[in-house]
């Protein structure tokens, strides 16, 4: 059994990530509304835009997890396999001040007595 990681774009251009063992199945049930607490309830129709198949199930539930994090931006490079565009937009943009470690992204943590950095 394989297991699928989607993306649905719904009606009004918003995009779902959810994962299954029978994506045709949960597609229809998105737009049957059978699903009346789901965030697709009140956006349909949905229609499938991306599709990547797993494994296991723990897997497509860690990919899904991840994705949900990404901007909008960064799910459409991908969507697009612009890999380079998803790994630009997976960099650190967040100013850091002069007086953190490079790379830290932001982070507060103190250098240590020794002059290495945490």
């Amino acid at each position: 059994m394989s297991f699928s990681v989607y993306i649905l774009r719904c009606a009004d251009h918003s995009y779902y990530t959810g994962h299954t063992d029978n994506l045709e199945q949960r597609i229809a049930q998105h737009n049957q509304g059978y699903f009346p607490t789901c965030y697709t309830y009140k956006r349909r129709p949905v229609e499938l835009v991306f599709i990547q198949n797993f494994a296991t199930r723990e897997e497509a539930l860690d990919s899904e997890q991840q994705i949900k994090g990404w901007s909008r931006k960064k799910k459409e490079a991908m969507m697009h396999g612009d890999w380079a565009e998803v790994s630009r937009l997976a960099k650190c943009t967040t100013p850091v001040r002069p007086e953190l470690v490079e790379g830290q992204c932001g982070s507060t943590s103190s250098p240590r007595a020794d002059g290495e950095h945490l």
